[in-house]
């Protein structure tokens, strides 16, 4: 799963999805739970079944920054990870979530700079992520 984080300047790949919605502003429905599980009765927490270090190493190796972020937040993008990892926790695909910096034309009108990459950057990164995934199932 792909989501943005502005303020980041390079890819992550999120470690942790907590059971948690505890949102800091509404959504777009309006709605901002706060101490809420995403899932009753459900684990505290789910790490990401991806290849996080190798996804890293192959992004380096290519030229893109990137890293391991320790938490997906407890925001949108926690929920849908946490909600993915929870319906694959049994015997399911390798399962984990790609934040993705702004993009150029995005911060270009704020009034302070702002970290972005390219669309073309962010495509060969998750690309790459994609790929590294895939090794590390053959292997």
């Amino acid at each position: 799963m792909l989501g943005v984080a502005p303020g980041r300047a390079g890819l992550s790949v999120e470690r942790t999805a907590v059971n948690l919605f505890d949102f800091p502003s509404p959504d777009n429905d309006g709605a901002q739970p706060v101490d809420v599980p995403i899932e009753a009765g459900a684990p505290v927490a789910y790490f990401a079944t991806l290849p996080l270090r190798r996804i890293v190493e192959a992004w380096r190796a290519s030229g893109i920054p990137g890293y391991v972020s320790e938490s997906a937040g407890l925001y949108l993008c926690n929920a849908a990870m946490y909600s993915a990892l929870h319906a694959t926790a049994a015997d399911g695909p390798p399962t984990g979530f790609l934040h993705l910096p702004s993009l150029p034309d995005e911060v270009a009108a704020q009034r302070a700079p702002a970290p972005s990459m390219p669309l073309a950057t962010q495509i060969e990164g998750v690309r790459i992520a994609l790929e590294a995934s895939l090794e590390a199932i053959a292997a």
